[in-house]
């Protein structure tokens, strides 16, 4: 073989030499991916948000009803009067323009002021909101930890007894509507039927005439049957859910072998079988806690309790159009935010979410 034939090893060249690409370890194409990820989901938050802003604009101008009219309280009053009322709150203003002030000012956080309270929309929002926390929230944690509970020994115990019980008693409480039990539940416990006497209050969250540790019991003693009416219609969707869930996961083969290393089988579901099947729970969880902010509208109506959702009723009859648009996006903002929120703790769970 001739030395021209043979391929140099080395070959020199007068032009510059290319870098070569640096390669990225996994890590690092692993924090890419999941900054991806989060600015996806982030970014649609924020166009559902703009969604549900003109959304709520449009949609209540649909209620029939003059809110001016309500204002008057039906007393007799001039075309001029009532053109001034409507100047007063921009209701002369072209549909555009009002949706234009409404946009600017929803986006610095004013939501306008309530023609009946004559007041901002956001406080009065933020007058009832801690009584709906307090409602939904002690319900919310309740039924949760029960739908769990219940859920994982149903499926763990699958066709058994208790697991025909249990799933039968979830779907019809589940299938009944929250604010025909919340009546029944007044008619036997607060009114009294038969040899039952009336055990709570019929409605309200005080009774007005208590202080100090007594009003902690008064408002306790209010808040029984409304928080029964709630969990015992909401906890049937997370024993459902968890027990689904966990009966996907029971035929997996990592089961079979903690169970083979001789693990106990209670040390089995608790430690390797529930954490694996907890993903679509945790997507109900906290679509829930973002409800819990919304309250329950119907509850919250039926047992008189001074929250969002009584707020929101109240504010319909009228139409109160600044505080029914206030508290619609106030609802449907919570529900957007909890759902994104569990979106970005999915890859802490599943690290094969978000690659």
């Amino acid at each position: 073989m001739t030395a021209e034939a043979t391929p140099s090893l080395v070959e020199k060249t007068d032009g510059p030499v290319e870098a070569r690409p640096s390669v990225r370890g996994p890590r690092a194409r692993t924090r890419t991916a999941y900054l991806r990820y989060v600015a996806g989901k982030v970014g649609g938050a924020a166009v559902s948000l703009l969604a549900v802003l003109v959304t709520s604009f449009f949609l209540f101008r649909l209620i029939p009803g003059d809110p001016v009219r309500y204002m008057t309280g039906g007393r007799q009053v001039s075309a001029e009067q009532l053109a001034t009322y409507r100047r007063e709150f921009g209701l002369d203003l072209p549909l555009w323009q009002q949706f234009t002030e409404y946009c600017g000012k929803a986006l610095t956080g004013d939501l306008g002021t309530s023609y009946q309270f004559n007041a901002p929309v956001i406080d009065k929002i933020t007058e009832a909101l801690p009584n709906t926390l307090l409602l939904t929230g002690t319900a919310f944690i309740l039924y949760t930890a029960l739908g769990i509970f219940l859920g994982t020994r149903s499926a763990w115990r699958n066709g058994g007894l208790g697991d025909r019980l249990n799933t039968g008693l979830a779907l019809t409480l589940y299938s009944i509507p929250s604010f025909w039990l919340g009546l029944l539940l007044i008619i036997v416990f607060s009114v009294g039927m038969g040899p039952i006497p009336g055990l709570f209050p019929t409605g309200g969250m005080e009774s007005g005439s208590e202080e100090g540790f007594a009003y902690v019991l008064d408002v306790a003693h209010h808040l029984v049957l409304p928080v029964i009416t709630l969990v015992a219609v909401e906890y049937g969707q997370t024993l459902l859910v968890t027990r689904s869930a966990l009966l996907d996961e029971m035929g997996s083969a990592y089961l079979t072998t903690a169970r083979a290393k001789g693990l106990r089988d209670d040390l089995v579901r608790r430690r390797h079988a529930v954490p694996n099947a907890m993903l679509p729970t945790v997507t109900l969880i906290f679509v829930n806690l973002g409800r819990t902010v919304a309250g329950v509208i119907l509850v919250e109506t039926v047992f008189s309790w001074p929250g969002l959702g009584g707020l929101f009723y109240q504010a319909l009859s009228v139409p109160d159009l600044p505080l029914v648009q206030g508290l619609f996006f106030v609802f449907a903002a919570a529900v957007i935010v909890m759902n994104t929120l569990a979106d970005l703790i999915y890859p802490m769970l599943d690290p094969r979410v978000g690659r």
